[in-house]
């Protein structure tokens, strides 16, 4: 059964009636973490997000916290909010912003105060209108209020954010691509290096680029301590995670979950979660991380949900998409052809690679065994 006596961070305000505005924000403790971390130094915010271990809720699951360690020093840098959720069946981005985007209002102010820049954009995905709308709702009433603008709360720390919509290109979902839309050019991925964008960012200055699930943990933080959010989760995948189900369970949805202690088995089957397959029917296959990870088989359904874990055997959590396939499934042409690479490829190899402690499927032997059918 699924362990689901953690603490919501991220979605605790969910369903709850007027989640978007201020007024119900600050009934629920709202801003209070900022007025904490204005009161430490920029390093001691660094730190306890370093504590944390936090791992970007992006796709690449790089540590936040080493991230902003990263940043160049420099008169002019900024801090770029990645809200471009563009991966197929991944929507949980899409629930905080419509749902509680004053959490990722003070999840900014807190992360540019320690990073020390005065300038944010919180870059969102143009076809999430009411998304857009209540975002840009929040960053007015936060400057009404002073939790944005100049002297925030009279700490002395100023501010200015900026919403921007993109204009519905999947590729802006690569940071480096949303950075050049930011400068009003095509969506298109810079080579690395030189553009770390650390050093070599928007507009050529020093930017930290941060996922909106990963910035609206934030609040928490501060409020409860990087130790208190490490110690949920295990190894490196801390804390607890959203996780986009869709596909054919009775119950899809976006579940916060706590990282490792629960499986795909749980996030699928629990009758709190996704309540099994509909219609009675058997599993075939999920996709673990969005539909750019490598598919699983049902003999992955006990694997933990944790960076690593999901990562040893030769896919990864990706977005914290997670979509199930019944028996029903692959009855095109192309995707049974991709059903003919699992059976034949993909899953020998990672048994053989499983057996030598090796994390992937080499491509090249993968190319040498399979060759597509007749007629392609």
């Amino acid at each position: 059964m699924a362990k689901l006596d953690a603490p919501k961070i991220v979605t605790a305000r969910i369903g709850i009636e007027g989640s978007h505005t201020l007024a119900t924000y600050l009934e629920h403790g709202g801003y209070e973490s900022l007025r904490k971390a204005l009161a430490m130094t920029p390093e001691a915010v660094w730190s306890e997000v370093d504590d944390a271990s936090l791992l970007g809720r992006g796709g690449a699951g790089f540590p936040a916290g080493r991230k902003w360690s990263m940043l160049r020093k420099n008169p002019v840098s900024y801090l770029v909010v990645n809200g471009d959720e563009s991966e197929p069946a991944t929507f949980k981005d899409h629930l905080l912003l419509e749902n509680d985007p004053h959490q990722l209002v003070e999840g900014v102010v807190i992360a540019a105060y320690s990073l020390q820049v005065s300038q944010a954009f919180i870059y969102i995905r143009g076809e999430m209108a009411l998304a857009l709308e209540r975002v840009q709702s929040a960053v007015n009433d936060a400057y009404a209020s002073g939790a944005l603008g100049q002297d925030i709360f009279g700490s002395g720390f100023s501010l200015d954010v900026v919403v921007h919509p993109g204009a519905g290109a999947y590729i802006c979902g690569d940071e480096t691509g949303l950075l050049e839309s930011l400068e009003g050019k095509r969506g298109f991925p810079r080579i690395k290096p030189p553009f770390f964008p650390a050093v070599m960012g928007l507009y050529g200055q020093p930017t930290v680029v941060n996922n909106i699930e990963t910035l609206s943990n934030m609040p928490w933080i501060i409020a409860n301590g990087g130790k208190a959010f490490a110690a949920l989760g295990q190894g490196r995948s801390t804390g607890t995670r959203l996780f986009a189900l869709a596909g054919h369970v009775n119950r899809p949805g976006v579940y916060e979950l706590e990282m490792v202690h629960n499986t795909f088995r749980d996030i699928i089957f629990d009758p709190a979660l996704g309540a099994g397959i509909r219609d009675g029917r058997a599993l075939k296959a999920f996709i673990p991380g969005g539909v750019s990870s490598p598919w699983f088989g049902i003999e992955m359904l006990d694997v933990p949900l944790g960076q690593d874990e999901v990562g040893e055997r030769g896919s990864m959590l990706g977005s914290g998409s997670i979509v199930a396939m019944d028996e029903t499934t692959c009855r095109s042409r192309g995707v049974a052809d991709h059903e003919v690479l699992l059976a034949r490829v993909v899953r020998p190899v990672h048994a053989v690679s499983r057996g030598l402690g090796v994390a992937r499927a080499d491509p090249v032997e993968a190319r040498e065994r399979w060759r597509p059918p007749r007629g392609h």
